[in-house]
Protein backbone atom coordinates (compact mmCIF):
# COMPACT_ATOMS: atom_id res chain seq x y z
CA UNK A 1 0.00 0.00 0.00
CA UNK A 2 1.42 3.34 -1.33
CA UNK A 3 0.79 6.58 0.41
CA UNK A 4 2.33 9.95 1.31
CA UNK A 5 2.29 11.86 4.76
CA UNK A 6 3.19 15.60 3.68
CA UNK A 7 4.10 17.91 5.87
CA UNK A 8 2.34 21.72 5.80
CA UNK A 9 5.18 23.31 4.08
CA UNK A 10 5.92 20.14 1.66
CA UNK A 11 1.95 20.64 0.53
CA UNK A 12 2.59 24.54 0.24
CA UNK A 13 6.15 23.67 -2.16
CA UNK A 14 4.02 20.76 -3.87
CA UNK A 15 1.55 23.06 -4.94
CA UNK A 16 4.12 26.44 -5.72
CA UNK A 17 5.91 24.01 -8.13
CA UNK A 18 2.46 22.18 -9.63
CA UNK A 19 1.43 25.74 -10.39
CA UNK A 20 5.05 27.37 -11.78
CA UNK A 21 5.15 23.36 -13.74
CA UNK A 22 1.85 23.88 -15.54
CA UNK A 23 2.49 27.87 -16.05
CA UNK A 24 6.17 26.31 -17.76
CA UNK A 25 4.33 23.60 -19.53
CA UNK A 26 5.93 24.21 -22.72
CA UNK A 27 9.44 25.44 -21.80
CA UNK A 28 11.82 22.85 -19.90
CA UNK A 29 10.51 22.02 -16.15
CA UNK A 30 12.82 18.93 -15.51
CA UNK A 31 14.14 21.03 -12.29
CA UNK A 32 10.48 21.40 -11.43
CA UNK A 33 10.38 17.01 -11.39
CA UNK A 34 12.86 16.44 -9.86
CA UNK A 35 12.00 18.75 -7.00
CA UNK A 36 8.57 16.91 -7.02
CA UNK A 37 9.99 13.74 -6.98
CA UNK A 38 11.80 14.52 -4.01
CA UNK A 39 8.95 15.68 -1.97
CA UNK A 40 7.14 12.51 -3.66
CA UNK A 41 10.46 10.11 -1.66
CA UNK A 42 10.16 11.97 1.15
CA UNK A 43 7.07 11.93 1.98
CA UNK A 44 6.19 8.13 1.02
CA UNK A 45 9.30 7.38 3.14
CA UNK A 46 7.76 9.31 6.17
CA UNK A 47 4.32 7.39 5.15
CA UNK A 48 6.02 3.84 5.24
CA UNK A 49 7.64 4.87 8.62
CA UNK A 50 4.43 5.88 10.82
CA UNK A 51 2.90 3.02 9.02
CA UNK A 52 5.74 0.48 10.75
CA UNK A 53 5.29 2.48 14.05
CA UNK A 54 1.67 2.65 13.93
CA UNK A 55 1.72 -1.57 13.05
CA UNK A 56 4.32 -1.94 16.17
CA UNK A 57 1.76 0.49 18.29
CA UNK A 58 -0.74 -2.52 17.51
CA UNK A 59 1.03 -5.56 17.99
CA UNK A 60 1.99 -4.20 21.70
CA UNK A 61 -1.88 -3.23 22.13
CA UNK A 62 -2.45 -7.12 21.23
CA UNK A 63 -0.09 -8.10 23.46
CA UNK A 64 -1.12 -5.58 26.66
CA UNK A 65 -5.08 -7.15 25.98
CA UNK A 66 -3.54 -10.75 26.37
CA UNK A 67 -1.73 -10.16 29.65
CA UNK A 68 -5.01 -8.21 30.56
CA UNK A 69 -7.50 -11.08 29.99
CA UNK A 70 -5.02 -13.82 31.46
CA UNK A 71 -4.73 -11.72 34.57
CA UNK A 72 -8.62 -11.53 34.75
CA UNK A 73 -9.00 -14.80 34.54
CA UNK A 74 -6.65 -15.42 37.00
CA UNK A 75 -8.25 -12.81 39.32
CA UNK A 76 -9.54 -13.57 42.99
CA UNK A 77 -12.81 -12.29 43.77
CA UNK A 78 -11.29 -8.66 45.33
CA UNK A 79 -9.13 -8.18 42.31
CA UNK A 80 -11.82 -9.03 40.02
CA UNK A 81 -13.43 -5.48 39.17
CA UNK A 82 -9.88 -3.97 39.09
CA UNK A 83 -8.80 -6.38 36.17
CA UNK A 84 -11.79 -6.23 34.22
CA UNK A 85 -11.25 -2.62 34.12
CA UNK A 86 -7.76 -3.47 33.14
CA UNK A 87 -9.03 -5.59 30.06
CA UNK A 88 -11.33 -2.62 28.97
CA UNK A 89 -8.68 -0.03 29.11
CA UNK A 90 -6.63 -2.99 27.19
CA UNK A 91 -9.28 -3.16 24.40
CA UNK A 92 -9.53 0.46 24.66
CA UNK A 93 -5.98 0.91 23.62
CA UNK A 94 -6.17 -1.44 20.67
CA UNK A 95 -9.50 0.24 19.09
CA UNK A 96 -7.63 2.81 18.92
CA UNK A 97 -4.16 1.71 17.54
CA UNK A 98 -6.13 -0.38 14.73
CA UNK A 99 -8.01 2.74 13.75
CA UNK A 100 -5.12 4.89 13.11
CA UNK A 101 -3.29 2.44 11.68
CA UNK A 102 -6.27 2.23 8.45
Amino acid sequence: MAGHTYTTSEKARRTRLLAKGAKGAYGDITAIERELDRLERTAADRYEREQRALARQVDQAKDELAAAKAAERAADRGERQAAKQARKDAEDRLRRAERAYR
